[in-house]
């Protein structure tokens, strides 16, 4: 039988826990097809809990392990994902193209198994709660939303120095023009100021030699 995440998610949304969960059998492989488009964000945690025969409850068992695999249906089976994880954990993948991809998980353990007269665990011995988002960002959990909130505003961050390097930029860039500016016409000043002076010199010298050649002339010296 297939099943869809995306089905069970919309059936678990309707208990108050709104979690997904479901047993699994020793050595069991439990899959489930999942249809996702091209460059989809698949982000998965999960919990396992053994069950106790002597308090007759579900407890968690570090000596649990699970083993996860995701296979591309659409191409041959290509195998993504083979991860052999502990009692808890996360797992993540970006769907390289679209189609149908199987999740696969698989409860094994032989210390665990040997603790069992029957030699193996009962049915359903296992729970196993997935905690699934896919696709959309604001899906995923609350330890990610942190992660993602404090990644996001050191890139505000970021930016925000970056804007503030961009105007320090334009403002020296301003302050340098005009610096140019007013250098350029202080020396074109000084340059007017020197011919002029230089024109007043040369009337006064041509004026003083005009006024001693006509003394000279006078006091018939010449």
């Amino acid at each position: 039988m297939r099943w869809s995440i995306s089905l069970l998610c919309s059936a678990a949304s309707l208990v108050p826990a709104n979690a997904l969960y479901f047993f699994l059998d020793s050595d069991t492989k439990r899959c489930f097809y999942e249809e996702l488009p091209k460059d989809t964000l698949v982000v998965a945690h999960y919990k396992t809990e053994l069950w106790n025969e002597p308090t007759r409850t579900y407890t968690v068992n570090d000596q649990v392990g699970i083993q996860i695999t995701v296979d591309e249906v659409f191409d041959n089976d290509h195998r993504v994902i083979n991860l052999k994880g502990s009692d808890h954990g996360r797992f993540t993948f970006t769907a390289a193209d679209a189609g149908d991809h199987k999740i696969c998980f698989t409860p094994s353990n032989a210390d665990v198994q040997r603790g069992w007269l029957s030699g193996g665990m009962p049915a359903g011995a296992v729970k196993f709660d997935l905690d699934i988002a896919i696709g959309e960002t604001s899906q995923i959990e609350s330890t990610d939303k942190g992660k993602m909130t404090d990644i996001e505003s050191k890139v505000r961050d970021l930016n925000s120095r970056l804007q503030d390097i961009r105007r320090e930029q334009v403002f020296q860039r301003e302050r340098e023009a005009e610096f140019r500016d007013q250098s350029e016409t202080t020396n074109a000043r000084v340059v007017r100021w020197t011919l002029m002076q230089l024109a007043v010199l040369g009337i006064t010298c041509a004026w003083q030699l005009s006024h001693l050649r006509a003394f000279f002339i006078k006091q018939k010296l010449t």
